[in-house]
């Protein structure tokens, strides 16, 4: 094992700028997936389980959204959200019972809710209660993308450590192009976030300006067209 005295943000930023492995790049086509931009982990202030990394986050979501419903691409909102005995939480929810805990976000609670900022087309959009971490795992996404005829997925959302994360590796498991708009990621802690970035951005997706994102939508074209 290599060490270093380097911050989790030192070693991203240095990968960020000397990439050491060439881009999938964007394919044929994209969908987009936000995941959990609700309020359990959006307001901050009100809930402990809450974090914000870039304040602007959800206005990039919102842009991108607006840009691959305008192409024809699939949009995707997932959420978390359980019964009210928590039944249906795995042995992911056991770990603890507080009002905080992860099994405690019930179906139709405020914690459940989309952050009042997202801006979800309820007839286009496709929105999935998802109970793990991945937003691929035990949901009809892959079957939703494959009649879409998708080969990209751009991710957005959060936690960068966790649910950002398994989606990634599972979007890549299943052949995806992945894609994640750095400002469009967030975390409770800088270390897990940039440390995780680091790793996507190595191993699994590509991590790119938001910028960039939204510059490819905007010339986005169907192939069909």
């Amino acid at each position: 094992m290599e060490l270093s005295n380097k911050t989790a943000r030192q070693l991203y930023e240095e990968i960020k700028a000397k990439p050491t492995r060439p881009r999938f790049g964007f394919g044929r086509k994209p969908a987009l997936i936000n995941i959990d931009v609700q309020k359990a982990y959006t307001a901050v202030g009100e809930f402990v389980t809450a974090y914000e990394t870039d304040p602007k986050q959800i206005d990039y979501i919102n842009e991108l959204a607006r840009l691959f419903r305008a192409g024809g691409c699939p949009v995707v909102w997932t959420y978390v959200a359980y019964m009210e005995s928590g039944e249906d939480c795995g042995v992911w929810g056991t770990r603890t019972n507080t009002p905080d805990s992860l099994q405690n976000i019930k179906v139709d609670s405020r914690r459940s809710e989309f952050d009042d900022r997202c801006e979800i087309d309820k007839v286009k959009d496709i929105i999935v209660n998802k109970r793990m971490a991945s937003a691929f795992f035990e949901t009809n996404l892959g079957s939703v993308f494959n009649f879409h005829g998708v080969d990209t997925v751009v991710l957005t959302g959060g936690s960068t450590s966790g649910c950002v994360r398994a989606t990634v590796v599972d979007s890549l498991s299943r052949s995806y192009r992945t894609i994640v708009p750095e400002e469009c990621v967030a975390d409770k802690h800088e270390s897990p976030h940039f440390a995780n970035l680091y790793d996507i951005a190595i191993k699994y997706a590509d991590v790119i300006p938001v910028a960039e994102a939204i510059a490819h939508m905007r010339d986005y074209r169907p192939s069909n067209s």
